[in-house]
């Protein structure tokens, strides 16, 4: 059995195996897989303190107390949940590859994240922070035109951040306004968007685009100040200096996407139709902004009408 306690080699090794199962078999994504690793090194540390000195040695003892630390430390649900199904994972892989004989998170509780709902914008303050995006390009700054584009794609196409960065220009169809994405899971799906979108990446690609490229840039549709593929932290950072700029909610380009979703079910989109452009594997993670719209109706019926 492979040792925990001891032996920073076999436990390097067992991360680089366990992270090679969930890149190559899971095909989840290189933050999800961080995170994980993450968790399970807490994990193991918490077995060792506590006397396991190998991985037979975890018992639902041990998993249940480290879940009761993380909560008595405030450790929020989320974080609860999401480590849980890392361990989970962990063990399911280590019974399949022969490390351990029983996998002793099946007799753990489900942890569940706080059902929140998530941060929309209605269309006026969205309408303002891509009018302020436009309005800065006007200077003719590649930078600018780029940061244009780029907050325009992310609320026309409900993409994750991490998706259009990684976009090439070549998954760009101009012609049929769609741009093909990778999601989780490397599951690649072609999303729409409209003439407010083209008008910013046609921008980008004549005028802003070319004067960043480098000898060796590559072929990502978006790039740096510097010529290479642009780094989400940057795309963060437009995103919540476009916020402050006009005086909005304070937002993360996260919250783009949600808005988007929102925005196109009160619209009349079926929930299949923002499932699918959404990349989301399960129907009943996109039921929850049919919760938002209706929260948003509610509240304009409290304000409006008489009776209310």
């Amino acid at each position: 059995m492979a040792a925990i306690s001891t032996g920073a080699a076999q436990r390097e090794l067992l991360r680089a195996d366990f992270a090679t199962h969930l890149r190559a078999q899971r095909g989840v994504s290189a933050h999800t897989v961080r995170a994980y690793l993450g968790d399970v090194d807490h994990l193991l540390d918490h077995a060792a303190r506590h006397g396991a000195t190998d991985l037979g040695d975890v018992d639902i003892a041990i998993l249940r107390g480290w879940l009761a630390a993380m909560a008595n430390a405030d450790r929020s649900r989320a974080t609860l949940a999401r480590r849980a199904a890392a361990a989970r994972t962990f063990f399911r892989w280590a019974v399949h590859t022969g490390r351990v004989a029983t996998d002793p998170t099946l007799r753990l509780g489900t942890a569940r994240a706080a059902g929140t709902l998530p941060t929309v914008l209605a269309v006026e303050p969205v309408t303002r922070l891509l009018d302020a995006a436009r309005d800065r390009a006007l200077d003719g700054d590649p930078v600018h035109v780029r940061d244009w584009a780029a907050v325009e794609l992310l609320y026309a196409t409900g993409a994750r951040v991490g998706e259009l960065c990684g976009a090439d220009v070549d998954d760009l169809d101009a012609a049929e306004l769609t741009l093909r994405v990778v999601g989780k899971g490397d599951k690649e799906r072609v999303v729409p968007f409209g003439r407010p979108a083209a008008q910013a990446v046609d921008a980008w690609l004549r005028t802003g685009r070319p004067r960043l490229a480098r000898d060796g840039s590559p072929p990502a549709l978006l790039l740096g100040s510097r010529g290479g593929r642009i780094d989400q932290r940057q795309v963060r950072t437009v995103v919540h200096d476009l916020a402050r700029e006009v005086g909005v909610e304070d937002v993360a380009p996260h919250a783009l996407r949600h808005t988007a979703a929102t925005h196109l079910l009160e619209g009349g989109s079926d929930l299949r139709t923002v499932q699918e452009i959404l990349g989301h594997a399960s129907l009943s993670t996109t039921q929850r902004y049919t919760h938002v719209s209706a929260e948003r109706l509610r509240s304009a019926f409290q304000l409006a009408h008489p009776r209310a």
